[in-house]
């Protein structure tokens, strides 16, 4: 079976951000299926923000 890993915060009339994971259940546990960093990247503001 394959699952959904979505945890995400939220700021009311702000902001919001969610990381996904997609996982497979085996026999040993969970595989996850997406490979990534989880650094941080901070995004600048545009003109206009």
């Amino acid at each position: 079976m394959t699952f959904s890993v979505e945890p995400g915060i939220y700021v009311p009339g702000d902001w919001g951000a969610r990381i996904e994971d997609i996982v497979v259940l085996t026999a040993d546990g969970c595989e996850p299926l997406n490979v990534t960093t989880r650094d941080l990247v901070a995004a600048g503001a545009g003109e206009g923000s």
